[in-house]
């Protein structure tokens, strides 16, 4: 079946005519092809259907099997709204020209050109870097993108290609500087913009793998997901860093039939990852420690497959606003549902379940306090935080109690987080 999306690239040169516009993902999959990053993903595909063409700054992929090119092409195929152009990232590797053509070639858009060069293993191929002065020496090209994988040395990362490799880059281009009006990159998890030999660079990494610390100056928590923006405007080439929000993407949302079955299938996986989590306990407690590995392990996998699922219907409100939203669910419980519980369960003479539900609003309470104390994230206290695995108290602060004020557990079984926890 021929792809309608994805162009396989097989001329050096490619004109576009009507093209004035791209948008660019970076980094979707290099952690691989799991529902949360392919969600952002999706989101950024939608996204860059508001420009005419598409182009994925490399690492599509984990590795380059033909079943994870298979597996993102279909994704891609299914969702991208314009044509979608690829270069290789240094996890693009093995069949990655069977999908998506040529390592080095050039886009002729209205108004500007982007070359695109393979330099996935740290070094410019002298095709790329020869094919680069072609174009630019076209007096037709007054404007130019230079886009690879690996940045070149900037003032931000050390992650990037060596300085002997950025003098080839500029050897190349450097008769026709004046055309080229930015550099471009991805391979770091995380977006910065920087100038370089006088010309600006621009990293995006945000394309679904996720974003991550990448040095002092620029952190996880100050950067979202995102794509860029590259446009004519008055005969200039501008550019801007398009946001992609928490709730990007709901295509399966909108189905109600599959909603439900939805969310019935993440309360069943997470039914079996307590169920499972429930006997690693028994197993440990019998002496068993394989198989209590064994089910621990089964209950991660629970976990992560909830997750896979819950991440298809998640409509989460942005970071700085998210903590907040689960105090209202805490309130209504330690206030309203599980007082109501225990009292008919006292009335109808049910002692466990009354001392259950008695003790779990105990703690609902307190964790209503500890995400009003999370939600103001600029002045958030960062203390140890103790649970108590008998009944599921939780405590925060320097020190705890030597036994649970609710159950009476002692203290050398607390759970402890956050502080100095490892």
């Amino acid at each position: 079946m021929e792809n309608k999306k994805i162009v396989k690239v097989l001329e050096p040169v490619v004109r576009l005519n009507g093209v004035r516009s791209v948008r660019v993902i970076g980094d979707p999959g290099c952690e691989g092809l799991g529902t949360y990053p392919m969600k952002v993903y999706a989101g950024a595909l939608e996204e860059c259907g508001r420009d005419s063409i598409t182009l994925i700054v490399g690492d599509l992929v984990p590795a380059g099997t033909k079943h994870h090119y298979q597996m993102v092409q279909e994704l891609t195929e299914a969702l991208a709204q314009n044509a979608v152009y690829s270069l290789r990232g240094n996890h693009d590797t093995g069949a990655y020209s069977d999908y998506f053509g040529l390592k080095n070639y050039a886009l002729l858009a209205d108004g500007f050109a982007v070359v695109v060069l393979d330099n996935a293993m740290r070094t410019f191929e002298e095709e790329g870097l020869a094919l680069l002065g072609q174009v630019l020496a076209m007096e037709e090209v007054e404007r130019a993108v230079i886009a690879f994988h690996i940045p070149v040395p900037n003032h931000f990362i050390r992650n990037c290609v060596s300085e002997e490799e950025f003098d080839r880059l500029k050897q190349a281009y450097g008769p026709w500087k004046e055309k080229v009006n930015y550099l471009l990159c991805g391979h770091v998890h995380s977006r910065f913009e920087d100038q370089v030999d006088g010309i600006p660079l621009i990293c995006t990494g945000g394309g679904g793998a996720m974003i991550e610390d990448v040095s002092k100056d620029i952190r996880a928590c100050d950067v979202e997901h995102h794509v860029v923006h590259f446009y004519m405007e008055g005969g200039v080439l501008k550019h801007q860093i398009a946001d992609l929000p928490e709730d990007c993407y709901s295509r399966e949302r909108k189905d109600p039939v599959l909603r439900r079955e939805l969310e019935e299938t993440v309360q069943g996986e997470l039914l079996a990852h307590f169920k499972y989590l429930m006997f690693a306990d028994r197993a440990k407690r019998r002496g068993l420690d394989w198989i209590a590995a064994l089910f621990r392990a089964l209950a991660a996998s629970e976990y992560y497959h909830a997750r896979s699922f819950y991440a298809v219907l998640d409509r989460p409100a942005p970071f700085s606003d998210a903590v907040r939203t689960y105090v209202p669910g805490e309130a209504y419980e330690y206030g309203y549902l599980y007082k109501t519980l225990a009292e008919y369960a006292r009335d109808h003479s049910a002692p466990l379940a009354e001392q259950a539900y008695t003790g779990a609003a105990r703690a609902e309470k307190v964790h209503a306090a500890l995400l009003e104390q999370a939600a103001d994230l600029e002045h958030i206290r960062e203390t140890e935080i103790y649970v108590c695995p008998v009944c599921g108290y939780v405590m925060a602060g320097e020190e705890a109690p030597e036994r649970c004020p609710v159950c009476g557990g002692p203290r050398k079984q607390y759970e402890v987080y956050g502080g100095n926890a490892k």
